[in-house]
């Protein structure tokens, strides 16, 4: 089945995911590697979605849970595979927020090869890997179309449903400061503070609290900041040894991609992070001028327009040269 955008096509294909829930039972619920806000707050709304539904359901990701979520879920635990991971396979898969199939990681392997898939997601990298496809590009997190779908479903609205599409909606947004904050966004979140959805309470702790160990990692990643010659291209690196020595963890990076691309004057801010040797993850973002989610695809990678990433095969150096390279070819 195609990615669904035209506005009928959406409708429908909404309807279609209601039938796959109505109908079914015992899902399988993944995000993507290295959940962010979005993917922590779209798997915990499906869940809450299926519970109300009196449906049978686990929650699972290759890795764990950043703590800053984990009060998302209402007691909903989400497997991490990488420690735990269920000894039989599903015939049924809803995949949350996921750009591409790859992104599942190696949860792809508890699906039945009869499975049947339901894609949600915004991104418009997203090629439909789905038996059944919601794909909203013009969406500004993944749990707008869930909102979306709960409606159609005709779900009672909850507090802690309500957290979390509220949750999706004030991260992928940047506490509602990026472009991605359309009147749409504005009239969904103040529904969902009408049903119990603490805004400011959020706001402290998914944008505004820190641990120790995230100071010290921003101290240290900033002493590596660097610009291109016409200081349009900024970026930072991380290595495992940094993370390793401040006591950080991987989602302790989340946020410092953006320290560089708010230097006045800079089109693409880039945060290099050392996963494993050989191998490391990119993050980039865009003031607009270039599409860096067509740039990351050519990389191997996807995205959104001002917001991508993808992963890098060699060392640090050579990674930063070719991704800096990348992007100057685009300005």
């Amino acid at each position: 089945m195609s990615v669904t955008i035209h506005e009928d096509g959406y409708r429908e294909a909404l309807r279609q995911a209601a039938a796959f829930l109505r109908e079914g039972d015992d899902f399988l619920v993944v995000s993507h590697l290295s959940p962010d806000g979005d993917a922590i707050s779209s798997t915990g709304a499906i869940g809450f979605i299926l519970r109300a539904l009196g449906k049978t359901y686990t929650l699972i990701n290759e890795d764990r849970t950043p703590d800053k979520y984990a009060g998302l879920l209402g007691g909903q635990p989400i497997i991490d595979y990488g420690r735990s991971a269920p000894s039989r396979r599903f015939e049924r898969v809803i995949a949350v927020d996921c750009a591409d199939f790859a992104r599942i990681g190696a949860v792809h392997t508890l699906f039945a090869e009869s499975r049947l898939l339901l894609n949600i997601d915004h991104h418009p990298t997203n090629d439909g890997f789905g038996t059944h496809n919601v794909v909203k590009p013009s969406a500004a997190a993944t749990v707008e179309i869930i909102y979306e779908l709960a409606e159609t479903l005709g779900i009672e609205w909850t507090k802690p449903l309500a957290t979390c599409i509220y949750a999706g909606l004030l991260t992928d947004t940047g506490g509602f400061r990026y472009s991605n904050t359309t009147p749409d966004v504005m009239a969904v979140a103040e529904r969902m503070l009408r049903h119990g959805a603490e805004g400011a309470v959020l706001a402290e702790q998914l944008l505004e609290t820190m641990t120790y160990a995230q100071m010290l990692l921003l101290k240290e990643a900033l002493s590596t900041l660097s610009f291109s010659e016409d200081r349009k291209i900024g970026w930072l690196s991380v290595t495992r040894e940094t993370l390793d020595a401040v006591g950080a963890a991987d989602e302790d990076t989340e946020g410092l991609v953006n320290l560089p691309r708010n230097v006045a004057g800079v089109e693409v801010g880039l945060l290099f992070k050392e996963k494993a040797p050989g191998h490391v993850k990119v993050s980039l973002r865009s003031a607009g001028r270039v599409d860096v989610s067509s740039l990351a695809k050519t990389l191997g990678g996807g995205g959104h327009v001002r917001a991508a990433g993808c992963t890098i095969n060699g060392t640090l150096d050579e990674a930063v040269r070719r991704v800096v390279e990348a992007v100057k070819e685009r300005l």
